[in-house]
């Protein structure tokens, strides 16, 4: 029992400290079970009790994430739901706050998901964070050309930033097709991309706005959908292949819940498709906002410098005095300046001649011709003793090679062949060492020490 002089707690604090702890014990969980009791107020949160056959929790599903759900609910549904413990401290009941909702038959493709999440994590796959040109000027668009997200995409860059010019390559982005299209148009805008490079490199005098022709970032996006209307994302074919674009890629794969591993291996991820187009280009009208006040700020500079500067030159002209003064003044200067100068050359003059006959005389006392002559003797000893170096090398030089030469000779077959053997060979060029590997009939080439035969086996004898 806890003794009197224990504070005592009012009931907003108990519930409040209680949802603490729960909130920061359990974090994040996973939580599976049959909906019951669904309500749909007006402020378009969701409420419904998750049950089993033996417990049921209370679960809140606040707006702003149910609006992103794709898992469409209903009373009876098995789901999976990810949320924190909480408490709603008013009635002090204990619930599930939840952030997302699937189907619970979607246990075994998040199974597999997180299966090569993390052996492409472990590759290395989802190291990139190049960052994107800011804004493009070419930009790849791979998408469905028939779904929504072309339109959403298409649609912001047009009023964001009409002068970014876009490409777009039409691909899959749903079933088992979708991955082997989504890596070809991957493949091909790189290959684009190289062969543009290539071809401006090439050219001496290229206009630098051909640069244009070439892309410099690649979207691929599509809009949101069931775990498997994504899956064709989680093909780690597909996650290779983006980690391996020299192009930046940026994805934007569903909602804002949804991360799928192509998400992962790109430069960068985007939540939606329009935000992806929000986040590639400014917004010309914030920049027209920008550059007019700018504009403003620049004509009120100017307004102050023009005013500045007017009374500088007002009180100039207050100082200014008859030119004649000042040109008085400066012929004084000059005059002044020209006498030093004078002066100054004179002195040097006279400090130079001083130098240059000290200088002959320390000349006249190290004549070079003495050191010349003995240098000279002291080279042709040299020379001499180079030449007479020489000979006596290459003398042994020749006999060591005449000595190895005789030693070669001794060891040659040709030098055996000379001594009255032979060699026999087949028509295919193999040596032949033993009469059984002969027939009778067969023709045979024998090398000898000069010139070869070419025989005819009649018959083997024995030995």
């Amino acid at each position: 029992m806890p003794s009197p002089a224990s504070p005592t707690l009012s009931v907003s604090d108990l519930n409040r400290q209680a949802r603490q702890l729960l909130e920061r014990g359990f974090g994040d969980c996973w939580v599976e079970g049959e909906i019951s009791g669904l309500a749909r107020p007006a402020s378009g949160h969701l409420y419904f009790s998750l049950k089993d056959a033996k417990a049921q929790v209370k679960c809140a599903f606040f707006r702003n994430r149910a609006s992103l759900s794709r898992v469409p609910l209903k009373d009876g549904d098995r789901i999976k739901v990810r949320g924190r413990v909480s408490i709603f401290e008013p009635r002090g009941d204990y619930q599930l706050i939840v952030d997302a909702v699937q189907p619970s038959g979607e246990g075994e493709l998040m199974a597999a998901y997180e299966r090569l999440k993390r052996q492409l994590e472990a590759e290395g796959v989802f190291a990139n964070a190049r960052p994107l040109p800011y804004p493009p000027r070419h930009l790849a668009l791979i998408t469905s050309p028939t779904g929504a997200a072309i339109r959403d995409v298409l649609a912001v860059l047009r009023a964001r930033w009409p002068m970014l010019r876009v490409s777009v390559f039409p691909a899959p982005v749903q079933g088992k097709e979708a991955p082997p299209a989504l890596i070809r148009a991957l493949a091909l805008i790189n290959r684009q991309a190289r062969q543009a490079a290539s071809q401006r490199n090439d050219l001496a005098d290229r206009d630098p706005m051909d640069d244009r022709e070439t892309f410099d970032a690649i979207l691929i996006t599509r809009g949101g959908g069931s775990l498997e209307d994504l899956w064709a994302f989680n093909d780690q074919h597909l996650a290779r292949a983006i980690y391996h674009s020299t192009l930046p890629v940026m994805a934007a794969i569903g909602h804002e819940v949804d991360f799928t591993l192509a998400e992962f291996a790109a430069d960068v991820r985007a939540p939606t498709p329009s935000a992806a187009a929000e986040r590639l280009v400014p917004d010309r009208r914030d920049l027209q906002e920008t550059l007019a006040q700018q504009s403003r700020r620049l004509t009120r500079a100017w307004q102050g410098r023009f005013n500045a500067e007017s009374q500088r030159l007002d009180h100039l002209r207050a100082r200014l005095r008859h030119p004649g003064e000042r040109l008085a003044q400066q012929r004084q200067w000059l005059a002044a300046l020209d006498q030093r100068l004078r002066l100054a050359m004179h002195q040097r003059l006279k400090h130079e001649h001083q130098r240059v006959d000290a200088a002959t005389r320390r000349l006249a006392t190290h004549d070079p011709s003495r050191t010349l002559r003995q240098s000279r003797e002291q080279v042709e000893r040299l020379h001499q003793r180079l030449e007479a170096a020489q000979h006596q090398q290459l003398r042994q030089s020749r006999q060591r090679l005449e000595g190895v030469a005789r030693e070669l000779n001794a060891v040659s077959p040709l030098a055996v062949l000379g001594r009255g053997y032979s060699i026999l060979q087949d028509d295919d060029g193999q040596v032949i060492r033993a009469a059984s590997q002969t027939q009778p009939g067969q023709t045979l080439t024998a090398r000898l020490g000069d010139g070869r035969l070419k025989l005819e086996v009649k018959r083997r004898l024995k030995r």
